[in-house]
């Protein structure tokens, strides 16, 4: 189980990086610390820019994803670094992350593994999509018509 002490910080090209430590296993614990770290500094600090270092990790709870996926509907760019070869294969991970550098993958609304043509899209501007995201969602009441 991890402490508040070994979770560091690091910047990294306009990222900040959260390193969790030597921990293999993520439990439960270690998900509320990721999750309370993640909060203070998204929506106290305004970070835009995050990162995990993944480097270390074999097995992730099945809510990760939904909650990286959640900050990403917000507007905040989500990568991971350094993914052993068993995170890669995941499902989520192999649909929804993108090469971004050297042993960094980024959140992307749609993959470009998915996209016809060597992942250009088909709008014929011969640009590879950028990942951008999605507009934030907005909340919309209904009334019935009584």
């Amino acid at each position: 189980m991890a402490s508040k002490k070994s979770l560091q910080l690091i910047p990294n090209e306009g990222f900040t990086v959260l390193n969790l430590g030597e921990m293999e296993i993520w439990d439960g614990a270690d998900m509320a610390l990721l999750r309370e770290s993640l909060t203070r500094l998204i929506r106290a600090e305004k970070h835009r820019r995050i990162g995990i270092d993944m480097r270390h990790v074999k097995y992730i709870p099945s809510g990760f994803f939904g909650m990286l996926f959640d900050w990403f509907e917000t507007g905040v760019h989500v990568r991971l670094y350094s993914p052993q070869p068993n995170v890669c294969r995941m499902l989520w991970f192999k649909q929804f992350f993108d090469v971004a550098g050297a042993d960094c993958f980024e959140l992307a609304l749609q993959s470009t593994a998915k996209l016809p043509m060597g992942g250009y899209a088909p709008n014929g501007n011969g640009k590879k999509p950028n990942g951008s995201h999605p507009e934030p969602k907005k909340l919309i009441a209904r009334v019935s018509g009584r």
